[in-house]
């Protein structure tokens, strides 16, 4: 083990789930460096975080061989990054419980330094407008059984601002995290999912594609626990501060009273970061989590810039014809229907001899995309700047 370079000591320590940051933490104060603390005799290591742990630990490191496991992660083009590492985000070194290790998943071979966001955004970076070599994390999560409203809140939100150039952050589940990833991808905009497991084990499995689409599209799939690692539930709630400490702000769209988007809420808080929720109905129980939220101070949300007024960032809308020039096949049709003059979706869905649903979910991706609006008489329109 003398050879061993400090990333593959954490590597070490990484694979064993029985030591986490915290009581990483306290073996290298006890020891003095990482190396020292992997190395350590039994009963030494067992001063600082027991007998059963202690023993535990000596058994897997007598199995783990470090430099394989290196070989078999650049097979699977997953790369680490270990707390002492220069690539390692400065964010997530600053929380308090700092991940051992990240994994990465993406098709950038830095992604970190790629999205700009190695080192802390100064207060003159931030009053900046945005530029592809400088993006903001911004974390949107919410419940995995949302309501109508609050799916068209969390797409309009993630694609609002991943069209100005933030990164969005969220934890691939199943509701506002899908909708929040795929409305990001639409804008062509970079995402980040943060897993509760290995960076190659996708979950749930039915966002197969939606996991390639995030790596091949520039995002990253990142982790803190070793490749392999299947499902736990603790492992959940434990990804949640990482989604928080990678953003600079964390928006709860829906929840309920023991919702896990709390938790990621209450990481920001714990980690100064701006927490923001919608207003939300009070006759929907997926409301309890953002309305408690905004109770406790959170900071209310109906539309994108008073984030960027939060964050002191000017953002220039896009033209018209920016935004025409990017829309689908379809998109364009319905565009030129409605151009020459407003129509209620039935009258599209007869003129384009498709199914209102399909209908309806194209003209939410134009009305969030900026190019066409609902006017007082709920017809589609051009929308007037």
């Amino acid at each position: 083990m003398k050879n061993l370079t400090n990333l593959l000591y954490y590597l070490g320590f990484s694979h064993f789930l029985g030591i986490g940051p915290m009581r990483l933490k306290a073996l290298i104060k006890y020891f003095g460096d990482v190396k020292t603390a992997y190395i350590a005799q039994e009963q030494e290591i067992s001063k600082v975080i027991g007998l059963i742990i202690g023993h535990k630990f000596v058994e897997f490191r007598a199995n783990f061989d470090p430099v394989k496991k290196m070989e078999e992660l650049k097979k699977k083009n997953i790369k680490v990054l270990c707390l002492v590492d220069k690539d390692y985000p400065e964010s997530l070194r600053n929380i308090s419980d700092s991940p051992i290790c990240i994994y990465i998943k993406s098709s950038m071979s830095n992604f970190f330094n790629s999205v700009g966001v190695l080192a802390p955004l100064r207060t003159s970076q931030v009053e900046k407008k945005l530029t592809s070599s400088l993006s903001i994390l911004f974390a949107i999560v919410g419940t995995r059984n949302p309501t109508n409203y609050g799916i068209q809140v969390a797409r309009k939100f993630a694609y609002e601002l991943a069209s100005a150039g933030f990164t969005i952050v969220s934890g691939m589940a199943m509701g506002i995290d899908t909708v929040a990833h795929q409305a990001c991808l639409q804008a062509g905009g970079k995402t980040i999912a943060v897993l509760g497991c290995g960076v190659d084990v996708i979950y749930p499995a039915v966002n197969r594609n939606l996991y390639y689409k995030i790596i091949n599209s520039g995002g990253a799939i990142i982790s803190e626990f070793p490749p392999g690692q299947f499902v736990i539930k603790g492992l959940f709630i434990s990804r949640n501060r990482i989604i928080s400490g990678l953003s600079k702000g964390v928006m709860i769209v829906e929840g309920l009273e023991d919702s896990g988007s709390l938790i990621t809420a209450k990481h920001a808080a714990e980690q100064g970061k701006d927490v923001f929720a919608p207003p939300s109905p009070i006759t929907s129980t997926m409301s309890v989590a953002p309305n408690l939220l905004l109770k406790q101070g959170a900071k209310l949300v109906t539309s994108v810039n008073d984030i960027y007024e939060e964050f002191n960032i000017k953002i220039t809308p896009k033209k018209k014809e920016d935004l025409i020039s990017k829309l689908t096949i379809e998109e364009k049709e319905i565009f030129c229907l409605i151009e020459k003059g407003s129509l209620i979706v039935d009258d599209i869905s007869l003129f384009l001899k498709k199914p209102v649903r399909e209908i309806l979910n194209i003209l939410s991706v134009m009305e969030i995309a900026g190019v066409i609006e609902r006017n007082s008489e709920n017809k589609y329109q051009v929308k007037l700047h």
